[in-house]
């Protein structure tokens, strides 16, 4: 199984900085963002690894990560040619990496505390479809939000930023796949806007009931903004715990 990490994107969120680094480089604890998602697909067994960025930053990435051989893993890279045109489409550039296979695809500011291992396993015995991991958080309005079905355990549909949410879980930015994915990638339409959006793609597996999950137990951070950039780099030094946002 291999493994794809999305790290394009103009990170405006975490301006001015952004301004000349690719956010996906920034310093959470004591390595670059990049390195976290890189170690927890190490962890669960996956090497050989495809990072997806865009044409101004990938010589950065390079010469940070090289080969991968610092970090026991094999590295390869991928421009994302329409840069700014989604999750969705930025994934297409990993078809040719991936083949036939299942993979873990991660967006590159997912920062977590749990192994993957249990959830990569159950995905492997997963006849078809797809899998993604769920985190519940407190302001459902900034994620996608899925309607679960848990006596079959899947997802009937996932709603993007709802008014009322279906269910108290976001959909992180961790996605296991088969390579139906690909083809439903092309059956979409860009959203308003004007991004191939990866909700769509996994509403398709949704509408096929191919669409199952698991719950991430610990601690789960989306770094794309100041604060959350700052609450990673207090999780991975120990400093904050779940407990701490609950109370």
């Amino acid at each position: 199984m291999k493994g794809v990490i999305l790290a394009g994107g103009t990170g405006s969120r975490l301006s001015p900085f952004t301004r000349v680094i690719n956010k996906h480089l920034l310093p959470v604890g004591q390595f670059p963002m990049i390195y976290w998602p890189i170690l927890r697909l190490r962890d669960a067994g996956i090497n050989e690894i495809l990072i997806i960025t865009n044409k101004k930053h990938i010589n950065s990435f390079i010469k940070i990560l090289g080969d991968g051989k610092e970090l026991n893993v094999k590295l390869f890279y991928e421009i994302q040619i329409n840069e700014g045109a989604g999750i969705a489409d930025s994934l297409l550039g990993a078809k040719s990496f991936i083949d036939e296979e299942k993979f873990i695809a991660i967006l590159g500011d997912n920062i977590f505390k749990d192994a993957l291992t249990p959830y990569v396993q159950a995905f492997l015995q997963q006849e078809k479809g797809a899998r993604v991991l769920l985190k519940e958080v407190k302001d459902l309005s900034r994620y996608g939000v899925p309607q679960l079905d848990d006596e079959k355990k899947r997802i009937k549909s996932i709603i993007e930023k709802p008014v009322h949410p279906p269910s108290s879980y976001c959909v992180t930015g961790i996605y296991l796949y088969d390579k139906s994915v690909f083809q439903f990638i092309n059956a979409i339409h860009p959203s308003i806007r004007n991004e191939f959006e990866i909700t769509d793609v996994n509403n398709l597996y949704a509408k096929e009931n191919d669409l199952e999950f698991d719950i991430l137990k610990g601690w789960w951070v989306d770094a794309g903004t100041h604060d959350s950039l700052y609450k990673a780099s207090k999780y991975v030094n120990g400093e904050k715990t779940v407990e701490d946002d609950i109370n």
